[in-house]
């Protein structure tokens, strides 16, 4: 093969080398000689070649799912708790120069933040008040990895795993709570019902509200029943016509 071409072919490679394409998304971290340089990006980047390094840096938002921790809450009760965490990188520089792996570093500190916070609440706490949780957890991240270049948006707290033993305790309890308001709520209106039988019995009292009371009963059943009914008529009923009928002669 020809020198020329053997010295063709070199430059070619050195060139290509030399040559990167960043997306929109992408920033490129340049080490000239060990040194930090610049962040450069997006476009068309030209190296020296030997000379100067580039490190890729995606400032996209990362999703990172935390697996399952074995905590155990402040009133003794062993669960297992997952999250997702999401952040983007916001300098660059810091996140290639500060911390060797800045996924890997944000996911174990991910893990033992979460083991912190949960294991100071109590399990009631943890499964009512999921949402302050969230935010101090995204508190806590966001202050730890600020060193890193690394802005943690948001942290969410996905399931909770409770022991069998647990559940079936909650269950009853819950069972027990729902027994609760039924009996309240019936004995309320048992309640209500004797307030209002007793302002009807003050106003039943009246000897004639009494006997108009008892001719609408006698309507009613002679209206459900097309037979004949044999009732007794009380005296008070009919005594003040007796009254009016002794009076009429004196007069």
């Amino acid at each position: 093969m020809p020198v020329w071409l053997l010295l063709a072919v070199a430059l070619g490679m050195i060139v290509f080398s030399a040559i990167k394409i960043l997306n929109e998304y992408e920033r490129g971290v340049v080490f000239r000689l060990g040194r930090l340089v610049a962040t450069r990006g997006p476009g068309l980047i030209i190296l020296i070649p030997g000379v100067e390094k580039m490190q890729k840096v995606s400032l996209r938002l990362v999703t990172l799912d935390v697996p399952p921790q074995d905590i155990i809450t402040r009133d003794n009760v062993s669960v297992k708790v997952n999250a997702v965490v999401y952040f983007r990188v916001m300098t660059p520089e810091k996140a290639i120069v500060e911390v060797e792996n800045y996924l890997y570093a944000t996911s174990q500190l991910a893990q033992t933040t979460l083991r912190s916070i949960c294991g100071e609440a109590e399990l009631d706490d943890l499964l009512a008040e999921r949402e302050k949780l969230n935010m101090k957890l995204q508190e806590l991240l966001d202050r730890q990895t600020d060193p890193w270049g690394i802005k943690v948006t948001n942290v969410e707290i996905k399931h909770i795993d409770l022991p069998d033993e647990m559940k079936r305790a909650m269950a009853k309890q819950a069972e027990a709570e729902r027994e609760r308001r039924a009996k309240i709520i019936h004995a309320t209106g048992e309640f209500e019902a004797s307030a209002k039988l007793a302002e009807a019995a003050n106003v039943m009292s009246n000897p004639v509200s009494l006997q108009l009371r008892y001719l609408q009963t006698l309507t009613e059943v002679a209206t459900e029943k097309n037979s004949t009914t044999i009732f007794p008529l009380p005296i008070d009923l009919i005594r003040p016509f007796l009254e009016t009928a002794a009076k009429k002669p004196a007069e």
